[in-house]
């Protein structure tokens, strides 16, 4: 394997202490050693969560917690408003369709974050909306969504409010029981930073209210067949569980909570400013509106007359830096850097100093130098 520094959104770098959590030996998952583990994970994942209800650890990526989310709430013919303003608002829409929900869909540019009040007018339109469904970090597009301020709205209807906290949940604010958020889901591979492979997800009242009434087409996916293994002594997962990603999640949420999470979030805060600036220094757009801009990850135009893969391809292939690429028709358009999890000056100094290598092999005009000063200023600020 190679020595290549991950500055993509995901998954991201993994901390040596968690990385060892995984050479443990494999417990009896039907044990009590595995039960206390289990519990100890899931009680700080609804800590990270920011909720007084349970939590539970999924095997699967993100998408399939949110396949989770939207099957155990959702049935045929039931009107869903799905927010699409990137590749992961478009997937939760043909979750919804796989479901036969009918999508009410609140279409907003790439790069733009959606207006509440675009999101209350639809509301109102509708009659009968079983939920609404929102990424908070949007990270193909490095958007960010006002999930807070849409929570406020959605507290007067009788609407679900499912939300992805994938590329956010531990490096920006995700408050569920304060923001009024029904369904709330994640994924280990970024700002909580263990491998991929897991998922996690809490469900308040309301959610079960609706999910205990209906039957679900679900099978592996069915959260009352979760609810009832977990209320076991030992608690359980009704199917075999990764047990190492398991005890990987306990360490590195046991690394979230002794750093604290504002701690966190300001210090992933740091990271975005500090890594915008170094971008415009050297004379690069931003991809995002203005106040709509991840905290997590940045989108960065590609320069003009410069190639995807000359620019990814040479940090890659020559500085072994590897940063990510735009999606769907952002393809060849825009690159993406990360600044979740671990990450901070000394990761983001390595990327700038190779992104301004790379920038002037390809004849690229700047002043050399003024992205990583950039940082070096941006930092020195919060000291």
């Amino acid at each position: 394997m190679d020595d290549t520094l991950l500055m993509i959104p995901g998954p991201t770098i993994v901390p040596k202490r968690v990385l060892d959590a995984m050479a443990q030996p494999i417990v009896n998952h039907r044990g009590p050693a595995f039960g206390e583990i289990l519990e100890e994970t899931t009680a700080m994942m609804s800590e990270v969560f920011q909720t007084n209800n349970p939590s539970y650890l999924l095997t699967g990526s993100g998408t399939a917690a949110m396949e989770t989310a939207v099957g155990n709430t959702i049935q045929k013919g039931d009107k869903v408003i799905n927010v699409v303003g990137g590749k992961f608002g478009q997937r939760f829409q043909q979750i919804t369709e796989k479901f036969g929900g009918e999508s009410i869909e609140i279409t907003v540019p790439w790069g733009q974050a959606v207006d509440p009040e675009i999101v209350k007018s639809v509301l109102e339109e509708h009659d009968d909306v079983k939920a609404l469904t929102m990424i908070h970090n949007e990270s193909s597009t490095a958007v960010v969504q006002p999930i807070k301020e849409i929570g406020k709205i959605m507290n007067d209807y009788d609407s679900l409010f499912i939300v992805d906290t994938v590329s956010s949940l531990a490096g920006d604010t995700v408050e569920v029981d304060n923001y009024g958020i029904d369904v709330c889901l994640s994924g280990s591979q970024k700002c909580i930073a263990a491998p991929p492979g897991m998922s996690a997800i809490t469900f308040g009242d309301d959610a079960w209210n609706v999910i205990n009434k209906q039957e679900t087409p679900n099978y592996y996916l069915d959260m009352k067949s979760h609810l009832k293994y977990f209320k076991k002594d030992p608690s359980q997962t009704p199917y075999t569980p990764s047990v190492s990603l398991t005890f990987a999640m306990n360490e590195a949420l046991s690394i979230v909570l002794e750093e604290g999470l504002d701690n966190r979030v300001k210090r992933h805060h740091i990271g975005a400013e500090a890594t915008r600036n170094a971008a415009e220094a050297l004379g690069l757009e931003l991809f995002a509106r203005e106040g709509d801009r991840s905290n997590t990850l940045t989108g960065i135009k590609m320069p003009e007359g410069i190639t995807d893969q000359q620019l990814r391809g040479t940090m890659r292939n020559k500085y072994n830096v590897d940063i990510g690429g735009g999606q769907d028709h952002l393809k060849g358009n825009v690159f993406r850097i990360a600044h979740m999890g671990i990450i901070g000056l000394p990761e983001l100094a390595i990327t700038f100093t190779c992104l301004e290598m790379t920038l002037k092999e390809l004849g690229f005009e700047f002043e050399r130098g003024a992205g990583v000063a950039a940082l070096e200023e941006t930092y020195i600020k919060y000291q």
